[in-house]
């Protein structure tokens, strides 16, 4: 059952995404970062922690996750070094995935060659 809940809850997030790239001009970019925005607001009302506990990886996955980690990470950053926690928490989950993007960006740079 737990298979189940994971998969109407990312396929539910997915499907809103695609229907907003259907039915309105924003491109991907767009809708990407709506969902980062919309993960932060969120867990910043202390939602996105609900699905986590309920839906488990299916909110784990999508990009609404990212905007929980950052958030996340920084309101907790914020209760033991206060208004400078903020800044330092931000990264503090998320600095691996960060630091995967970046690093296989570069190697897909350096051994792949565009076509035009």
């Amino acid at each position: 059952m737990a298979f189940v809940a994971a998969f109407v809850c990312c396929g539910s997030i997915c499907l809103i995404a695609q229907l907003i790239y259907d039915r309105t001009r924003l491109t991907a970019g767009h809708i990407t970062s709506i969902f980062v925005v919309a993960g932060a607001a969120l867990d910043t009302f202390g939602f996105y922690d609900w699905l986590l506990t309920n839906f488990h990886a299916g909110a784990a996955l999508p990009i609404t996750s990212f905007g929980h980690s950052l958030i996340h990470g920084a309101l907790e950053a914020a209760k033991t070094k206060g208004l400078f926690g903020i800044l330092l928490g931000t990264f503090d989950l998320t600095a691996g995935g960060i630091t995967a993007g970046i690093l296989f960006a570069f190697l897909a740079a350096v051994f792949f060659r565009p076509k035009s």
